[in-house]
């Protein structure tokens, strides 16, 4: 079921979704348990208070309150035996009493209102219920509670044990709370971690195998849904390994099948005689439409074959980048300007299909534009190639078009204006398989940018 909520309503939730919610699988994990134990806890100690604490809090009140009036009512019948009734209440009550006649009570009074003063809520209930007429106050004196109760002919003083009215349970089941609490939390923190770290190495294992890197050592571990998540994701690596490699095996036989025929018909050509100025023209084209087959094969195996076996190692993006410039700069068709930073560092990849996206990329550029700007950078944890020209550019609904195999703007097949639509298609597929992207955007030189990012 979906709530609709207003719009600035969803805005504001939408808003604490983002800044506050966890971004991690293990600290909102941590969360739903963390919280809900708190709730927990609140409830439980709230409810203790109200009525267990309460209950005991308000018989401990009520029998001190008993016990002091009855020794005031003792004191009220026979007070010229003041001294036996003070000697039987701090015998039996634990309940120290004094007496003080109208004339000494202010003096009382005014020394004790110098300790701190703590109305103790359940006790001065009960005073309250017991001495409705008369004056009473209570004060703590070290770990003593004094009270005083004023009657219209003296003033009645009672120091007790503070324990008397108030109960230390609390302490106890809060230290318990707070215990268990603690260590069932521990205890879920160690579980989570070992569940999440099994969802943390499968995706990194996903991730690596998408970019060419195939480790070896990953066995799935973890709950019983993670180890099938694992177990599918290796079968699914070796079914498509089986048939990157029955596909290359395959590529490979058909590149002899077809370089056969194109060798023999070229040498057969070769071997005949020139004759006339027309057979010599046609020899010629012959010769040329090889010539192009052959290349169009190239581009289909290109294509196809992708990256073959080749292993991911260390790559020198600068020196890598420079090396195809300075093969483009001998013809002196364009001007190409390069620039970098100290702080690019390697990436790991596969060189080969590396330099053939670049080489691709810029080939393109130098095919069309007339000056070329190329720059490389790290920026957020990514290396940013950015490759400009001053050329006609591409279309902007035609961007995404020009990333699909064979596809080309001039829809004829002449070598002169174009190649067979591959080139773009070979570098994205390089660099999607790498981790990276690649974008076509306008360049600020007047021609098309294309820029590509690729995970440090």
């Amino acid at each position: 079921m979906h709530l609709n909520f207003p719009n600035k309503v969803d805005e504001v939730l939408k808003y604490i979704r983002i800044k506050c919610m966890p971004k991690t699988l293990f600290f909102r994990t941590m969360l739903l348990i963390f919280v809900p134990l708190i709730v927990v806890q609140m409830v439980s100690i709230l409810a203790f208070f109200n009525g267990s604490w309460g209950r005991v809090g308000r018989r401990l009140s009520e029998n001190l309150t008993s016990n002091m009036a009855f020794a005031m009512q003792l004191a009220e019948e026979a007070p010229d035996k003041l001294d036996e009734i003070q000697q039987l209440t701090a015998k039996n009550y634990d309940l120290e009493m004094k007496y003080f006649d109208d004339e000494a009570k202010h003096d009382v009074i005014r020394e004790a209102h110098r300790n701190n003063k703590m109305i103790t809520g359940f006790l001065e209930e009960s005073l309250n219920k017991a001495f409705p007429d008369a004056i009473m106050s209570l004060y703590v004196k070290g770990s003593d509670l004094v009270v005083f109760i004023e009657q219209p002919d003296g003033l009645y003083q009672f120091i007790t044990s503070r324990k008397n009215i108030f109960s230390t349970s609390i302490f106890g089941f809060m230290i318990w709370m707070v215990g268990t609490s603690l260590l069932l939390f521990l205890v879920a923190v160690a579980f989570l971690r070992i569940q999440v770290r099994s969802i943390a190495d499968l995706a990194t294992a996903a991730e690596d195998f998408g970019k060419g890197i195939d480790d070896k050592n990953f066995k799935p571990y973890g709950s019983s849904e993670v180890r099938k998540a694992g177990i599918a994701f290796i079968k699914m690596k070796e079914r498509i390994l089986r048939q990157i490699s029955e596909r290359t095996q395959m590529l490979a036989g058909v590149s002899h099948d077809l370089r056969t025929p194109l060798t023999r018909m070229r040498l057969q050509l070769a071997l005949l005689p020139d004759g006339d100025k027309k057979n010599a023209l046609n020899k010629e084209e012959f010769l040329q439409d090889i010539s192009e087959m052959e290349k169009m094969l190239e581009g289909y195996l290109s294509f196809v074959s992708g990256e073959g076996g080749e292993q991911p190692t260390f790559v020198d993006l600068n020196e890598m980048i420079l090396s195809i410039i300075n093969k483009f700069r001998v013809s002196n068709k364009a001007l190409i300007r390069y620039s970098t930073n100290d702080q690019v560092s390697a990436v790991q990849g596969r060189e080969q299909a590396l330099k053939r996206a670049l080489t691709n990329i810029i080939g393109n550029a130098f095919n069309y534009g007339k000056t070329i700007a190329v720059n490389l950078e790290a920026v957020g944890g990514k290396v940013e190639i950015v490759v400009d020209d001053d050329g006609p550019g591409i279309p902007e609904d035609k961007r995404e078009e020009v990333f699909k195999a064979f596809y080309r703007l001039e829809n004829s097949r002449n070598k002169e204006t174009g190649g067979i639509g591959l080139g773009l298609s070979i570098a994205k597929d390089v660099v999607t398989s790498h981790g990276g992207t690649i974008e076509l955007q306008d360049s600020p030189i007047g021609g098309l940018r294309v820029l590509i990012r690729i995970p440090l």
